[in-house]
């Protein structure tokens, strides 16, 4: 391929990608939203992470595991607990990886 081609992929990779990001903001900003909308996209952060974080630790890549030989399941039960007590994404994800590292450390 020429570096003209290249570029314009690049750029209309680019668009594609910024678009849909600025649309909404662009559309919104000058409006009030309802209250249950805001209240409801709260949660969209915490349900994202959920889904990129839980096919991770429930699976070994080809099954589920919920067995107690998942080391990352085992991890997940008390960080969810640090992150409930404690609201803190900081403190959850410290706890998260003191106790994977701990049990690779222990050998389990």
């Amino acid at each position: 391929m020429d570096q003209k081609t290249i570029f314009l992929i690049i750029a209309g990779m680019a668009v594609v990608t910024y678009l849909p990001r600025l649309l909404p903001v662009w559309l919104l900003s000058k409006r009030e939203l309802p209250q249950v909308v805001i209240t409801w996209l709260r949660y969209v952060p915490s349900a994202v992470l959920a889904a990129l974080l839980f096919p991770s630790v429930l699976s070994d890549g080809s099954r589920l595991d919920f067995s107690f030989n998942n080391l990352y399941l085992l991890a997940v039960l008390p960080t969810l607990l640090v992150a409930w007590k404690t609201r803190s994404l900081f403190g959850a994800v410290i706890t998260g990886m003191a106790l994977v590292a701990l049990a690779r450390l222990a050998g389990l």
